[in-house]
């Protein structure tokens, strides 16, 4: 569904991704992982279309995507919930929900908001609720509510669970492999290993911009010379 190939981005003069390359699969989720600054946000910017790639090839269901704007891509029904989350905070969570409806699609679920309610039953409880009044784990799943609310086949979460309590990092684990279970490829970039590990079937590991390890997340549980090499503080 998701195809990156030889990807280069900059940012300025700085290169920051070499040679990216990976995959997603509908029904599939992969973990994009490595310490802080290693390129994981910049790769998900770039498939999105927030960062122009300077050379590489991103397809989405076999159509170029690179060059592409970031609205049209989104309108393609590719998703994407970002690290910082950016919910209009003046708005209700309806309202919140609202602004990121898209007609259904086919092939991908169709969303609601009473569906997305039965995904994030906090969510149900607030649903009036202004997003600047919600702690940062309930900004968080509003966050992919409203992504989804846009009926995408494929979507890119950057750090979901940063931030938040043990909890909260359970019902993002079920969350998403809920929506693994409704057929959507699932990309995510993410420095928490047990996180990655409870949700994700394969895993890449980057490291200043480069790829450094593709293989099955039970592969790279095994592999303790890997985690040592690129994943440990």
């Amino acid at each position: 569904m998701l195809r990156v190939a030889g990807l280069h981005a900059y940012y300025g003069q700085a290169h920051i991704l070499s040679d990216v390359s990976l995959e997603g699969n509908a029904g599939e989720v992969v973990v994009l992982l490595g310490r802080n600054g290693a390129g994981k946000s910049t790769t998900l910017k770039s498939i999105i279309g927030l960062v122009r790639p300077a050379q590489g090839e991103i397809t989405f269901e076999g159509r170029r995507i690179d060059g592409l704007s970031a609205h049209r891509i989104a309108r393609l029904g590719l998703g994407y919930v970002p690290e910082e989350r950016r919910i209009f905070t003046d708005l209700t969570v309806m309202e919140n929900l609202e602004v990121g409806r898209q007609p259904s699609r086919a092939g991908a679920p169709a969303w609601s908001p009473d569906r997305l309610f039965r995904l994030f039953p906090n969510l149900g409880e607030m649903r009036n609720r202004p997003g600047g009044r919600m702690s940062g784990g309930e900004q968080q799943m509003l966050t992919i509510a409203r992504t989804l609310m846009g009926n995408p086949r494929c979507i890119l979460l950057d750090e979901p669970s940063e931030g938040l309590a043990p909890v909260i990092v359970e019902q993002m684990a079920a969350t998403i492999r809920e929506l693994k279970q409704e057929g959507l490829s699932v990309v995510l970039s993410e420095q928490n290993l047990h996180f990655a590990a409870s949700v994700a079937d394969r895993a890449t590991i980057i490291e200043k911009g480069r790829i450094r390890y593709t293989g099955s997340m039970a592969e790279l549980q095994a592999n303790d010379a890997i985690r040592a090499q690129y994943l440990t503080v």
